[in-house]
């Protein structure tokens, strides 16, 4: 089966699943699950009766936040923004492996309170896939059970590789991009997670990124920054002339020292060593 022909049998699977759902709220973030939630709800119950809606704190980085934004105006679907305050729960801020719980709780409360009633909407979902429910270290997924988010990737069995091949079907511009999970998650848990730090992360990511690294992680250990790159961007990393230039850019965000790891970038690297069930 090609990809457009998976795509267009899984809204017609979408239209079924989505059933007796009026209005529909997407948590929204502009990476490829998302986007492809977004698509498929769009597709099935028409964009006028679908909202992307977008979390904005200090942990959402500017460039995914505009990027997100041209992501829904392609599928043709308006943008409600609400302003998350996680950042303001001691739990949260005190950033153990939970903290994703928090940062969740504290968007579903606030879709709940603000945008429910305001946009009519008759459900909320987000885009959880069926690679990611299977991983140990998502435990945003309980706040979306607590507030009664569905799951509408999950519910239809679609991977992350079926994903994709949707988002390609699409054209989305989001179906190339790397994950993007929230800058909070390049802090090591139990380091409190403080807006300066988000800042150092959000700074020295976006000053490689014009350098032409697309995929990275910067890691804050203190004053070093420990930089996760694709194996096959390491070399180009550390080589004459462009070392220096990564390490400007570093360095330029208030971090003293520069690392580049040599295990390359690792989805997960602070909390599966801690929830990793034997």
């Amino acid at each position: 089966m090609t990809d457009d022909d998976f795509a267009a049998t899984t809204v017609i699977r979408a239209e079924r699943l989505l059933t007796g759902v009026g209005r529909l709220g997407v948590a929204f973030s502009g990476g490829v699950d998302s986007s492809v939630l977004l698509a498929l709800a769009a597709r099935a119950l028409g964009g006028s009766r679908v909202v992307a809606i977008l979390g904005v704190s200090p942990s959402l980085a500017a460039d995914e936040r505009a990027a997100a934004h041209d992501v829904a105006r392609h599928i043709g679907v308006p943008v409600a923004e609400v302003r998350t305050r996680e950042g303001e729960r001691a739990e949260y801020r005190a950033n153990g492996p939970d903290r994703c719980f928090h940062c969740r709780d504290e968007l579903f409360t606030r879709i709940d309170a603000e945008l429910v009633d305001g946009h009519r909407l008759d459900a909320i979902a987000y885009g959880e896939n069926v690679s990611d429910a299977a991983r140990p270290d998502r435990p945003g997924a309980r706040a979306a059970t607590e507030h009664r988010v569905l799951r509408p990737l999950v519910d239809l069995g679609l991977d992350k590789a079926a994903v994709r091949r949707i988002a390609r079907a699409f054209a989305l511009p989001s179906a190339g991009k790397p994950a993007a999970p929230c800058l909070a998650s390049r802090i090591p848990h139990h380091s409190i997670v403080i807006p300066e730090k988000l800042r150092q992360i959000e700074q020295a990511e976006a000053a490689l990124r014009r350098l032409g690294f697309t995929d990275l992680r910067v890691r804050h250990h203190g004053d070093i920054a420990r930089v996760e790159l694709p194996p096959e961007e390491l070399v180009r990393a550390v080589t004459p002339p462009l070392r220096s230039r990564v390490h400007a850019a570093v360095t330029a965000a208030g971090f003293r020292y520069a690392a580049v790891d040599l295990a390359g970038i690792q989805s997960g690297a602070f909390t599966l060593p801690l929830v990793t069930r034997d």
